[in-house]
């Protein structure tokens, strides 16, 4: 770490702790004798989400707890749980080490998320992600259900 003061490049650590979710570290330049502080933080690959018609575009974490809201709408699932659910999609990326994450697998973590929450929010939900264009695909998931 090159000292603000001197330039010199050799400075040692004094103290550390956490801060905020950050590394604050208190150092000292060999040189001049000034004290600094610096911050470290972990710096996140941004996560790509790969859409099904192959196009890429950075994960929205709005846009997926506006999707989940859609299909919790005027059920008994609270806004903290559907954080929840986003919060252990980008848990689960981080944890290993992923990148890229497809709209499939996202779909899928949300519905087995919902099918432990609310069932008719998961049928919701199913209905648009699996695409749902006949009565047979509403049935056929709702007896799946019930089994």
């Amino acid at each position: 770490m090159r000292c603000p003061f001197c330039g010199y490049e050799d400075t040692k650590v004094i103290d550390s702790r956490p801060s905020e979710g950050k590394k604050r570290r208190r150092r000292e330049c060999s040189q001049c004798g000034k004290r600094f502080t610096t911050y470290e933080i972990v710096e996140k690959p941004v996560l790509m989400v790969k859409k099904k018609d192959g196009s890429v575009e950075p994960f929205d974490r709005e846009k997926l707890i506006l999707g989940i809201t859609s299909a919790t709408k005027k059920r008994a699932v609270s806004l903290s749980e559907i954080e929840t659910i986003v919060d252990g999609i980008e848990n689960r990326m981080d944890n290993e080490l992923r990148s890229e994450i497809s709209t499939a697998e996202i779909g899928d973590s949300v519905l087995a998320s919902l099918k432990e929450i609310d069932l008719v929010a998961y049928v919701r939900f199913a209905s648009v992600y699996k695409d749902f264009n006949d009565l047979d695909s509403f049935i056929s998931i709702i007896t799946e259900l019930s089994l």
